[in-house]
């Protein structure tokens, strides 16, 4: 199998090239390296790596298709909902034009089938029914959230106007190794930096709001079988554990990890544009994709506590 994975060289991509590599896949990874590193591409040498942004639509389109893959996984993204509040522009050139240049080259290349990166933390926004299923109307609250709506429903339209095979994985909030805790990365990273650290974590909030946190290599897992799978009755699915965590009880988890005795949370102002509740409701994917996740939050606390150390 040859398959092209764009964000190849960030937390999530990076991860799914070595799981492709060790498949036995030719694996080509299209990144501008703004957030990812040659660093996490370390364990998969063989994986070749094209330094592209993918809002350069004729450098994605040159790039896809001399190496003709089987599948793409589109994994590059502007990522920050922040970013994309200070900057809706920013936001949507990236995640909306260069994912459109994704599937256009996607579809020149005949690629068999794409696997597209969406969200499932900022697409549903605020919504009663928790954990959320696919069926839920998408009301995002940030530009993030809706420029991911947008590219999945620019699949639809690949899709039904080009016959190209677009499947979309809404994550809940990733984490585990690579992701980097000094950079944008996700609370949990930030949470076990701090205590390795011995610096009190900052909660924007009351830490009542909840998350579905599920750990990268269950991800990978994710992508793996949306990859391999032949007979799907849906274009969009859920990927994250059904389980909602909120802020102070995943401090607490932090802190049993660390083996500290105490890592009080200092409260700070609530931000714009984040949602209260999230938590995904994966029967969709379980019935389809054989999808369940395997990695506890206990023992995604440990790993990611062991790699933040290899930091220092």
């Amino acid at each position: 199998m040859r398959a092209v994975v764009t964000g190849g060289a960030g937390f999530i991509g990076s991860n799914l090239v070595d799981a492709l590599v060790a498949r036995g896949a030719e694996v080509l990874v299209l990144d501008n390296l703004s957030r990812g590193s040659t660093a996490n591409l370390a364990g998969s040498p063989d994986a070749e790596l094209a330094e592209i942004d993918i809002r350069d639509a004729e450098a994605v389109r040159k790039a896809v298709t001399a190496f003709r893959p089987d599948v793409l996984c589109h994994l590059a993204a502007q990522i920050d909902v922040r970013v994309s509040m200070a900057e809706p522009a920013l936001d949507a050139t990236t995640n909306v034009v260069g994912s459109i240049n994704v599937l256009d080259a996607a579809h020149e290349a005949g690629v068999r089938r794409v696997v597209n990166t969406s969200t499932g933390g900022a697409i549903y926004g605020e919504t009663a029914t928790v954990p959320t299923p696919e069926t839920v109307p998408a009301a995002p609250l940030s530009p993030y959230g809706m420029s991911k709506r947008t590219v999945e429903t620019y699949g639809a339209w690949f899709r039904a106007a080009r016959g190209l095979d677009v499947v979309t994985l809404r994550y809940g909030n990733v984490y585990g190794p690579r992701q980097d805790p000094r950079g944008d990365a996700g609370v949990i990273a930030i949470f076990c930096e701090c205590a390795l650290a011995g610096r009190r974590p900052t909660i924007f909030g009351d830490g009542a709001q909840t998350r579905d946190y599920v750990f990268v290599g269950d991800i990978v897992r994710a992508n793996l079988a949306a990859i391999d799978a032949t007979d799907l009755r849906h274009d969009v699915y859920n990927v994250g554990t059904g389980t909602e965590v909120d802020l102070l009880t995943l401090a607490e988890q932090v802190r049993l990890a660390a083996g500290l005795g105490s890592f009080e949370p200092v409260l700070a102002a609530p931000r714009a544009g984040e949602v209260l509740r999230s938590c995904l409701d994966v029967s969709r994917a379980r019935t389809e994709l054989g999808y369940a996740a395997q990695t506890s939050l206990v023992d995604g606390l440990a790993a990611t506590l062991a790699w933040i150390r290899t930091l220092d």
